[in-house]
């Protein structure tokens, strides 16, 4: 590999010559620069940025811990938060835990240890150890949906509990009395949200029933299996409304239902997603869904850890909660 030695050797120049180069050009003599400049050409000297930044003690990678990165609103939320980042000279680095806390864990001692500009977390599964180790190592950390109650780190959140209620009264006001609730794991706290958000809905509403239908993933794949699951049940004993933790689970649960029996949707079977993915309004039936805004979201996010950075005092924690809109299409409204 190629040093700044090597570079100094062969521009004939001393090795901080080169460095004051490198980070302060202008204040290198012209010929003295384009010796320099001919040997990197001719070597091929790449500069090791990661290196420098953590002898600096400084990074400008911003770190982003998704739970899943298969689920859509993800990747939409990202590229809101990404385009945020590079409007102030960031890079965005992301990762999935994949519902993985182990492998999460992994994920956040590497960044501790590179030193990045700030850490956002949207997994709702980070361990207690690992957030210790944000905060007792300083380094800037928003939590995304998870933690809004937290007093150590400040978060940006939708109110999951209300968009869930929404969406259950919805259903209730459409005339559904058989709701099911298809969710991923419980322990996650975003999903936890909207099961508790559903369930205040139907108590509200006596002669309803929720019947909690589990998934280990929130995919378009599980979403069918879910749906054809549903179908091996009597007629009688089907939900008559469906409200699913993502939209990704409600696209998969329509598919289901559409290619492979004569139930009609909303007319049997009204649905109701959550996130507002691109593809929900243009699915083969409208998909209605609770809209969390992701723009609003993401350049949050991103807005709560760069104060933390460029702070030279201790910020107060903050709480950003979005409200969320209930979008209904074709899916739900008979």
């Amino acid at each position: 590999m190629v040093s700044i030695r090597d570079v100094a050797m062969r521009a004939s120049v001393s090795i901080g010559t080169v460095s004051k180069y490198l980070n302060t050009p202008h204040r290198v003599a012209p010929d003295t620069k384009k010796r320099i400049r001919k040997a990197i050409n001719e070597l091929g000297y790449v500069r090791n940025e990661a290196a420098r930044q953590l002898r600096a003690g400084e990074s400008k990678t911003l770190a982003f811990v998704a739970l899943e990165l298969n689920n859509p609103f993800f990747g939409e939320f990202a590229d809101a938060m990404e385009r945020r980042a590079a409007e102030n000279g960031l890079f965005l680095f992301i990762v999935g835990s994949n519902g993985d806390p182990e492998r999460e864990g992994q994920y956040i001692e590497m960044f501790a240890q590179q030193r990045v500009y700030g850490v956002i977390l949207a997994s709702g599964l980070t361990r207690q150890k690992e957030l210790d180790l944000l905060f007792t190592r300083r380094i800037p950390t928003v939590l995304v949906d998870a933690y809004a109650a937290t007093d150590r780190f400040s978060s940006t959140s939708v109110d999951d509990f209300l968009g869930a209620e929404r969406a259950v009264t919805h259903l209730i006001e459409q005339g559904c009395r058989s709701i099911a609730f298809i969710g991923g794991e419980i322990q996650i706290h975003q999903i936890a949200e909207r099961l508790r958000g559903a369930r205040s809905a139907v108590d509200a509403h006596p002669g309803v029933r929720l019947d909690v239908i589990p998934t280990v993933e929130r995919s378009v794949p599980a979403g069918l299996a879910v749906g054809e699951q549903l179908l091996g049940r009597p007629r009688a004993e089907l939900p008559d409304g469906i409200f699913a933790a993502n939209d990704s689970l409600a696209m998969g649960i329509m598919q289901a239902i559409s290619s492979e029996s004569e139930l009609r949707i909303p007319e049997d079977v009204a649905i109701v997603g959550y996130d507002d993915i691109d593809y929900a309004s243009s699915a083969g039936v409208p998909l209605s869904t609770v809209r969390r805004p992701r723009e609003v979201f993401g350049r949050s996010a991103v807005d709560l850890v760069r104060d933390q950075a460029e702070s030279t005092e201790s910020l107060p924690v903050r709480r950003i909660v979005i409200q969320p809109e209930l979008i209904i299409r074709q899916s739900s409204q008979r």
